[in-house]
């Protein structure tokens, strides 16, 4: 049986499919194509990320195609209720890569309260020049010990990012509507744990009480966080949105960094994602990635394990 990886695989997925005995495919090919290159290549399993979007197109006119499987967390690019209509098996990797996004959150919270977004736009720039001016300039940071840290959704990322920041010694509370307490451990690296307890405040709660505010939940039609909640926040807060693009009102975001509301934001995610608004792309209160929440090869790793693990399964 055939997989195809279209959005790449790591090594160690291939090998664990290959001693399997599947073949792997990675040619990347393009949305266009798919159709036509599954069928002529028997296609059982197509694998992607997010560049790839598997629509009933697909689903329809590939009658080799047993499962669909998605390296990742979120499958809003994947028609999933119509895949299993159709009696398609889909599949995702929840669970391997929370502790790199989790990192990339305070990647972007370390940088927001020193200044590191707007350092290291400038230093290349009048580093030479302005030394001392810079320097006076980023003097005022703050630190993360200490402070609330308010996480949005606490699923397997949330709870993640909230293990860093118990790590760093900053207090954590969170909202989610589907998760009433929780209770997490926070294993060293000698083996001993800690139990941490908690119990989901109200949004408004969490909001108001924050300096900093982490999103990380799932697509959504309406808006998590916008000019109302922004309102909310603590004069001074920083936030961050490693979760999907549309969830944070990037236009109200704007208008609260202007206003002085909100001190700093951190993006890997965008409404108009690939192609980010240039007025986020070139605010100076913004730290911006793209879309790497993921991108770690420990991460890599674990998702094509997970998914090879999956598909030995259920398609041996």
């Amino acid at each position: 049986m055939k997989i195809l990886a279209n959005d790449g695989i790591s090594p160690s997925g291939i090998k664990a499919l290959q001693n399997a005995g599947f073949e792997v495919l990675t040619t990347m090919v393009a949305q266009e194509q798919l159709v036509d290159f599954i069928n002529k290549n028997n296609i059982t399993g197509l694998l992607v990320r997010s560049a790839t979007k598997v629509g009933r197109d697909i689903i329809d006119n590939c009658p080799s195609l047993k499962l669909i499987g998605r390296g990742g967390v979120g499958m809003d690019n994947i028609d999933v209720a119509y895949a299993k209509e159709k009696g398609l098996h889909v599949i995702n990797t929840p669970a391997a890569s929370s502790e790199s996004v989790a990192e990339l959150v305070f990647a972007h919270l370390f940088g927001g309260v020193r200044f590191l977004y707007d350092a290291n736009r400038n230093m290349p720039l009048d580093g030479d020049s302005k030394f001392k001016q810079l320097k006076k300039m980023y003097a005022g940071g703050t630190e993360l010990r200490g402070k609330t840290l308010g996480v949005i959704g606490f699923g397997r990322i949330g709870q993640a990012t909230a293990k860093v920041a118990l790590g760093v010694g900053m207090k954590v509370v969170y909202y989610d509507p589907f998760l009433e307490k929780a209770s997490i451990d926070l294993v060293f690296f000698d083996g001993r744990k800690v139990p941490f307890e908690f119990k989901s405040l109200s949004r408004e709660a969490v909001l108001k009480n924050a300096d900093f505010i982490t999103l990380h939940v799932p697509a959504q039609k309406e808006y998590i966080i916008g000019k109302k909640e922004f309102d909310m926040m603590k004069t001074g807060a920083g936030i961050v949105n490693a979760a999907r693009g549309g969830v944070l009102d990037e236009v109200a975001l704007v208008e609260a960094l202007e206003s002085g509301k909100v001190a700093f934001a951190g993006l890997d995610v965008f409404e108009s994602e690939p192609n980010p608004e240039v007025k986020i792309l070139m605010h100076p209160n913004i730290s911006l990635t793209p879309h790497i929440g993921a991108a770690t090869g420990e991460a890599q790793n674990r998702i094509g394990l997970e998914l090879a693990e999956q598909i030995i399964a259920l398609l041996r």
